[in-house]
């Protein structure tokens, strides 16, 4: 027993040493954040006042048709499989690292049969006419074992990044979700707006062809010249061509739609949905009504931002896997502290292969230090340390841009609404205009081309107004995109979820 006393003391304090982790403990880097956005400054405040949306945030828009293409994101569009791949790989790089706490075991069994030679390693003379050569057995199966101390951390500190790099691959795959998720939803509201300004046109048309045929009469009648029938056949033609170049426009939005949720734009069609409101043009019903479709949407305070978006909790998560390496770059300057033992039965029989007096082993420590490397150690520490600068920087960056897209869709929203009431100020003065001119028009105190241009600047504000429309409901897709969705940092899942063998499910 005696002899295994002085291997266990040495494994003893190897252990002991083991506690010791080189390289700087994490601490969050700082981030500028404001008090309060600029841009909030006479927003409507939710009903009821909470301060994240809750649930699937869609679904406050109350269209099943987007709830339906929504739900189809997760599981079918490949840029969120392809992420999901990615994170499952880096939860991998965490078994890897992890691998190093344990000792590597290897067995190798094996036999073989040799015969020497007589003439080898000896003249002609010394060897006796009644000579013979020897065949020999061999079969042996030895294990052998081999543990690095983890004295210096650089185990640890390895494991500790790959966990922050797989919590930053999990905040990507949700970062990735929601930007597809916004994508569908944009795309769905730029769709309806085409619907609408689609329906505009068609209306629009069949008031020009009444028109036309006013106008053919008149002229028939003598009262109205053929100039005014070729302005009206013109105006009426150009709108139709109006109409039917949305089309180009309407099939590329389906196709992206097609591609955001992973099925062939080939197979795919969605049916005309018009963003149509009974009143469009009457500022106080289209307030009403805009509400109605795309209710207020809950900001919170610029704080919470930092937690709610998945791309700010990445940037500092790999900032975590950065400082990390700064340790394990440390830990190379330290010696390295290697135990190992083999053993095993070797025997010439087979009959006495496994026999108890066919055992082997030896067991030892070995200490080696690099003393020389022109360097490398040194630049490889610079490097992390300059890599972890970056991280920060980089992770600064991210929180300023994710203040300026909430500022800029607050603006969005905000500016948006003024201009819309507006706009519709316009198109109501532009109706009334069509009224009096065409009634001027058909008492002779006007001439044709006075009509056309009311009708013009008419329909050029009825769009203008649909436009913006479709630009509000746009908007408040990328507020909520900019504000994180529903998402929080708490879900990311825990050190102790990714060393496990379980399925993750968040």
């Amino acid at each position: 027993m005696e002899k295994y006393r002085s291997t266990l003391l040495v494994a003893a304090v190897f252990a002991a040493f083991s506690g010791c982790t080189v390289g700087p403990n994490y601490v969050r880097p700082t981030a500028e954040v404001p008090a309060a956005y600029k841009e909030i400054k006479g927003w409507k405040v939710a009903e009821p006042r909470d301060t994240v949306i809750r649930g699937k945030w869609w679904e406050i828009y109350d269209a099943p048709l987007l709830n339906e293409l929504e739900e189809k994101v997760s599981i079918s569009n490949q840029n969120v499989v392809m992420a999901e791949a990615q994170f499952r790989q880096a939860r991998a790089m965490v078994q890897v690292a992890r691998s190093s706490y344990f000792p590597k075991v290897t067995a190798a069994p094996s036999y073989t049969r040799s015969r020497a030679s007589l003439n080898a390693g000896s003249s002609n003379s010394s060897i006796g006419s009644g000579a013979s050569a020897v065949t020999l057995s061999d079969y042996s199966l030895p294990v052998d074992a081999a543990w690095q101390a983890d004295i210096w951390g650089q185990v640890r500190r390895t494991v500790e990044s790959n966990l922050a790099s797989a919590q930053s691959s999990a905040a990507v795959l949700e970062s990735v979700r929601l930007t597809m998720q916004a994508e569908v939803a944009t795309d769905y509201f730029q769709l309806r707006t085409v619907d609408a300004q689609k329906q505009l046109l068609d209306a629009t048309v069949k008031d020009y062809s009444k028109s036309l045929e006013l106008t053919k009469n008149r002229y028939a009648s003598g009262v109205a010249s053929r100039g005014d029938v070729v302005l009206a056949e013109t105006q009426l033609k150009t709108t139709e061509a109006q109409a039917i170049d949305l089309g180009v426009q309407r099939a590329q939005l389906e196709h992206a739609i097609a591609l955001l949720i992973g099925t062939p734009a080939s197979t795919f069609s969605l049916p005309p949905t018009p963003l149509t409101l009974e009143c469009l043009f009457n500022s106080i019903c289209v307030e009403e009504k805009y509400r109605a479709v795309a209710p207020a949407i809950p900001v919170g305070i610029p704080s919470e931002l930092l937690e709610r978006r998945p791309d700010v909790a990445s940037a500092e998560r790999l900032v975590a896997a950065a400082n990390a390496q700064i340790g394990v770059a440390e830990a190379a300057f330290y010696p390295t502290v290697t135990l190992s033992a083999s053993g095993g039965f070797q025997s010439s029989s087979l009959s006495d292969w496994l026999n108890w007096p066919s055992r082997f082993w030896s067991i030892g420590a070995a200490v080696s230090e690099l003393v020389f490397d022109g360097g490398l150690r040194r630049a490889q520490t610079d490097q992390a340390k300059a890599a972890y600068d970056a991280n920060v920087a980089s992770y600064r960056q991210t929180v300023l841009t994710a203040f300026q897209e909430v500022e800029d869709n607050l603006a969005a929203l905000r500016i948006l609404e003024a201009e819309g009431k507006v706009q519709n100020e316009a198109v109501k003065a532009a109706q009334e205009s069509v009224t009096v001119t065409t009634n001027q028009y058909k008492a002779g105190t006007a001439s044709y081309l006075d009509v056309i241009v009311v009708q013009t600047v008419a329909l050029t504000g009825e769009r203008t107004a649909i436009t913006i429309l479709g630009e509000r409901m746009t908007a408040g897709v990328q507020l909520i995109n900019a504000l994180g969705g529903t998402w929080n940092a708490s879900t990311l899942p825990s050190n102790d979820a990714l060393e496990s063998n379980d399925r993750l499910f968040w």
